[in-house]
């Protein structure tokens, strides 16, 4: 497949790794290799990139267009385990790890996996297809109070309540299917009045998403190792789309920077406070007005970097 959208804050996210050319580089979310290409075009023979994805597809996408590149290696994983998969390859330190999170453009773009709430697909959502859990086992089996409270939690949707009494009533009288069915129910869920601010099953969508791939729960610690598996001034950049997945990355940095605890009337640190590194960024950084006009899906990105001591 033709990979159509551009990397979002392509050019912000290479300039934030400070790429060393014989240096090894992680890319913890290949997707369509957009980002990746850039990296191992600035790497040496001696260089390694690295490039991690849970989905299959887009693995074998990416291997398609880094063909002419030798010092690629493929791993289909999940980021979350890069502790493990840096093991495996006897590699101990990296100088630098791209994460760019969420669903892809690559999985946006293939309509039949359902992760899009435009046409009609069938309710998949995995971004692992080998994974057994599915947006319709979701959505067919999951407790009333459960759905509301995933699509109330990860979808910050105000009427996740009504969403989710509509989908239990729906699925008595058949199981739900397809895309267009789930949002033809969240349609009839929001009040019209109320259906300004982008689709109305955009957060619903986000939100069944978020709980069938489990983006947010391990994120933290995933953070955290990412650090760990860093070099001395090596670079972790983190590129975020909605506030729960910013927030959990901002908390794990700013607790990876450090900050003394003891009283401003202390002569001397004794909280021994350790810090990891710096945040590079004090505030995130956001995608250009050109990039903006360019590429849609850069609108709520948030990009965060920080160096390793």
């Amino acid at each position: 497949m033709e990979f159509k959208h551009k990397p979002v804050m392509l050019k912000q996210c290479i300039e934030g790794l400070k790429i060393e050319p014989d240096g090894i580089y992680v890319d913890g979310t290949l997707g369509g290799a957009g980002h990746s290409k850039e990296i191992v075009q600035k790497l040496s023979n001696k260089g390694i990139l690295i490039g991690i994805d849970r989905d299959q597809e887009a693995l074998e996408a990416a291997r398609e267009k880094l063909k002419k590149f030798s010092n690629v290696t493929y791993v289909h994983d999940n980021h979350d385990n890069i502790k493990d998969i840096l093991e495996q390859l006897n590699i101990s330190k990296v100088n630098g790890i791209l994460l760019d999170l969420g669903v892809s453009s690559y999985q946006l773009d293939e309509r039949n996996r359902g992760f899009s709430y435009l046409g009609e697909n069938l309710l998949d959502m995995r971004m692992d297809r080998t994974q057994d859990l599915t947006a319709e086992t979701v959505i067919n089996q999951y407790t009333e109070q459960k759905l509301a409270d995933i699509i109330y939690e990860y979808g910050e949707e105000k009427f996740s309540k009504q969403i989710a009494k509509n989908i239990c009533k729906k699925r008595e009288e058949c199981p739900i299917k397809t895309t267009k069915e789930l949002v033809q129910i969240v349609e009839n869920s929001i009040p019209k009045s109320k259906q300004k601010d982008g689709h109305p099953a955009k957060r619903t969508f986000q939100a069944i998403r978020i709980e069938v791939n489990n983006e947010i729960e391990p994120l933290y610690n995933t953070i955290k190792n990412c650090i760990d598996c860093l070099k001395e001034r090596g670079r972790l950049c983190v590129i975020t789309f909605h506030s729960l997945e910013d927030r959990a990355v901002k908390k794990a940095l700013v607790e990876a920077r450090g900050k003394c605890t003891c009283p401003s009337d202390f002569p001397y640190c004794v909280c021994e406070a350790k810090s990891l590194g710096q945040m590079i960024t004090k505030k995130p950084i956001i995608a250009t007005t050109e990039e903006l006009e360019e590429n849609s899906r850069s609108k709520s990105a948030k990009l965060r970097i920080f160096e390793k001591k």
